[in-house]
Formats: structure tokens, sequence, C-alpha cells
């Protein structure tokens, strides 16, 4: 396990685990909210692969 310290806003704490989505690379950590696990899940098979500007993208185009 690997754990980064980082300061989290409290509202995304408090958002069940379920419904976010979480993307990182070398200096980027991303929390995608979602209405429900349903959409998180097909989002994240949607999203396999995908680069973090093609991901954000797709998020606004589908969910936000």
């Amino acid at each position: 396990m690997i754990c980064i310290k980082a300061e989290i806003p409290v509202e995304i704490c408090q958002i069940d685990d379920e419904l976010k989505a979480i993307y990182h690379c070398k200096d980027t950590v991303c929390i995608w909210v979602f209405k429900s696990r349903l959409d998180r899940n097909k989002f994240v098979d949607e999203t396999v692969g995908m680069k973090k500007k093609d991901r954000e993208d797709h998020y606004n185009s589908f969910y936000k």
C-alpha cells in the first residue's frame, strides 16, 4: 500500500466511496463524484485506458 498525504476537503470525505472514482498520475489525483453507484461503475468501464484529459471530457459530457 502507498499512502500520499493530502488535505482532502471534508465534503469529499463524507461522500460514500462507492460514488467516487479516483484517477492518479505522477502529479495529479482526480476524484469524480457520481449520483449513483451504477453511474460510477459505467464511467469506470467507459474510460478504461483513457488519459486524464479524455476522462475529464467524458465526465463533463455525460455525468456533470
